[in-house]
């Protein structure tokens, strides 16, 4: 995954971990904006193998070869961004609400001050969006903020923000009229989130 999603880990950590952060950060470039041709040939190498992860991580690659930047692009916008809106509304609020800016995003927003994790200025979308959550979630596991990045920090993170609504999330995605190239990225966070959900589960 060197060439899709390079982490940059402050600290030494498992590899394990440095693996699940990887794949954090892989969902996160995805969902954040349309993939380059540098991220498609990437995505073009990923094996796999007969579990979900696998198989949804071999379907991407199959799909990455022969998808060109522009159709990535123009699916993102239609799945995304659309006219007025897209297929998908990949927030927090929304999905926990049914409306953007709500109480989900606040909650989010005092936890990541209080973890000391600023949002980035050039960042224009609310900090509740599917692929930010990503990210975040990459930069405890790795140590790149000022929290803990132990076990019970990553956990708190992942049961306060992501598992009450990624894995549906992610499943719409598999299934939207939309979705082609983005299909398996669906299937890949869908069977990712369930992994972290089970995992979480047994701390």
């Amino acid at each position: 995954m060197a060439n899709t999603a390079e982490v940059q880990c402050p600290k030494s950590i498992a590899e394990e971990d440095r693996a699940r952060a990887q794949m954090y950060q892989l969902l996160g470039a995805l969902l954040g904006s349309p993939p380059s041709s540098e991220l498609l040939s990437g995505l073009a190498t990923l094996k796999g193998d007969d579990s979900s992860l696998g198989t949804a991580s071999k379907q991407l690659a199959a799909l990455a070869a022969r998808t060109s930047p522009e159709s990535a692009e123009r699916e993102y916008h239609n799945l995304f961004i659309g006219l007025g809106r897209g297929e998908l509304l990949p927030y927090t609020s929304y999905y926990l609400t049914g409306f953007l800016n709500e109480k989900p995003l606040a909650e989010l927003r005092t936890d990541l001050m209080a973890r000391g994790i600023q949002r980035n200025d050039d960042v224009k979308e609310p900090e509740d969006h599917i692929g930010t959550l990503c990210e975040v979630m990459a930069g405890i596991i790795t140590g790149e903020f000022p929290c803990d990045s132990d076990v019970a920090s990553q956990k708190a993170f992942f049961d306060a923000h992501i598992k009450k609504w990624a894995e549906l999330f992610f499943s719409d995605l598999e299934k939207a009229q939309s979705a082609v190239f983005y299909a398996p990225v669906g299937s890949l966070g869908k069977a990712f989130m369930a992994v972290e959900a089970e995992a979480f589960a047994i701390q």
